[in-house]
């Protein structure tokens, strides 16, 4: 019950070691090294009597760091990564080094340091624009950005160590995930802060691409859920809440539930080449169901609602951390 994390304190790793911690996971959050010693959303979490959590500096393009840092671990969560896809075709090298490189250390050092459960994270936009619905892991592989290029590689390094060395790992391929915490540079939280901001005109990429959207805490459980089965090595699990909306309803659901309303201007900068725009995900999560028992509780579009309204409330209490601004584009 000792785990180890990369990731732990951007948005979405914070929420997993908030659920490991709450079933009694002895865990170690890497954080990725800065000279503020700051450790991102891992500072602001709540702490429990009783939770015993290490936090430490690092990063995952180090091998002999994460070689010594795995060390007396019982099992790994790998969440670290660059994910925001506009600044993939600025630095697309910089993506595949901590991406696919990244993930090639932690599985040496896992498998150096005999860690007897491995979860590597995937995305769903390796799967490109969807071929059919709902999209099941038997889907194409289709790299329309560097960034998704990076997660295929990091995949196909994951599923070679299970392959080639027996490594016990198995990858968790999440739909597009929102919540409290996240990242202004995604579609939802950047909407509602600049409602928040009383903006009459709001800056935004493309409204017909299709999401299936999973509320965080749903992300969190399913993570935990896989690392404490025993079932799934060697295989890939999608995560997703099971049905497809537009991010121009996901709009119209954020006016109601916000009280505002905006105009919408179409920022060049938001917008994606039109080869590499990925206009229709919606995933058939049944695999992980079957294996690890998972099913979001915010599903439907009943479950959308109650997760933006909870978003758009934490957003509202949050909004004037530094982190969020609504008067700059976050790539």
């Amino acid at each position: 019950m000792k785990a180890f994390i990369t990731g732990a304190e951007g948005f979405v790793g914070s929420h997993v070691v908030e659920e490991l911690l709450k079933r009694d996971y002895e865990v170690t959050a890497l954080s990725q090294y800065n000279s503020f010693n700051n450790h991102g959303w891992l500072d602001r979490i709540p702490s429990e009597p009783g939770q015993r959590i290490t936090v430490i500096s690092g990063d995952i393009r180090d091998p002999g760091f994460l070689r010594d840092a795995v060390a007396g671990h019982s099992s790994a969560l790998h969440l670290a990564a660059l994910i925001a896809i506009p600044y993939s075709y600025r630095a697309p090298a910089s993506y595949l080094e901590t991406n696919a490189l990244g993930t090639l250390n932690l599985l040496e050092a896992c498998k150096v340091n005999g860690v007897e459960r491995v979860i590597h994270t995937s995305t769903s936009e390796v799967y490109g624009t969807a071929q059919y619905v709902p999209i099941d892991e038997k889907h194409p592989i289709v790299g329309q950005s560097p960034y998704s290029a990076s997660k295929i590689a990091a995949d196909q390094v994951a599923y070679s160590y299970w392959a080639s060395f027996g490594s016990p790992v198995l990858t968790v391929r999440p739909f597009n995930t929102y919540g409290p915490r996240q990242s202004q540079r995604a579609f939802i939280p950047s909407v509602m802060i600049q409602l928040l901001a009383g903006q009459s005109a709001l800056r935004l990429g493309s409204l017909t691409p299709t999401r299936d959207l999973t509320f965080v805490k749903d992300t969190a459980r399913g993570f935990a859920d896989a690392l404490e089965s025993d079932k799934g090595v060697g295989e890939t699990f999608n995560m997703g809440s099971g049905f497809e909306v537009s991010m121009a309803e996901v709009l119209e659901m954020i006016f109601e539930i916000s009280g505002r309303t905006a105009t919408v201007t179409l920022d060049k900068d938001r917008v994606r080449p039109v080869a590499s725009e990925v206009e229709r995900l919606w995933s058939n999560s049944s695999k992980m169901t079957e294996t690890f028992g998972w099913k979001p509780e915010f599903e439907a579009i009943e479950g959308l609602h109650r997760g933006l309204e909870a978003t758009y409330a934490w957003l509202k209490d949050n909004r004037k951390l530094s982190s969020y601004d609504a008067a700059q584009y976050v790539v």
